[in-house]
């Protein structure tokens, strides 16, 4: 079994992101009387940056335990994925640049109605990418091009039926 979480180096930068639109924003709702137009805007600009923290907070909460026969997602949101039940996997690049370098990528694994996404800035996620492609593998689970692509980005080569990577 192996354990999997968000160090707070990597969150960092989100709980950055929510601070610098939220404080402002919720400030000048405050302290400046605005019509209600204006308040409208700034309120959908807060509640946007006030999910966007919850959501960063609980991703940094979550820790993720792999084992022989799946995943767990540990936390506020709890998620099992099992191994023999896997019916999809998607790897997906997000890039934050217009020439393709320094983005992120992001697995999305489905066990019926059970959905678990993991990114990258997670300990350890070329471990769990390897170990999905396996489990995905064994279940003769098809691979989109993009998530073929990402993998083969990553260094993971698609095990033949039966075959260990």
């Amino acid at each position: 079994m192996t354990r999997h979480a968000y160090p707070a180096s990597a969150m960092v930068g989100d709980y950055v992101r929510t601070a610098a639109g939220l404080l402002p924003t919720a400030a000048i709702l405050a302290t400046v009387p605005v019509g209600m137009v204006a308040a409208t805007v700034l309120g959908g600009f807060a509640i946007l940056f006030a999910v966007f923290g919850i959501r960063t907070a609980l991703r940094h909460g979550t820790q993720i335990e792999a084992t022989e026969t799946g995943l767990h997602a540990s936390g506020l949101l709890q998620v099992s994925i099992s191994w023999s039940e896997l019916d999809r996997i998607k790897l997906a690049y997000y890039s934050t640049r217009r020439d393709g370098h320094g983005g992120w990528m992001q697995l999305e694994l489905r066990s019926g109605s059970s959905i678990l996404r993991v990114d990258s800035r997670i300990e350890g996620f070329d471990q769990v990418v390897r170990r999905a492609v396996i489990a995905a593998s064994a279940r003769g689970v098809e691979l989109n091009e993009a998530t073929a692509a990402n993998l083969e980005a990553m260094g993971v080569k698609v095990p033949e039926s039966g075959e260990r990577p």
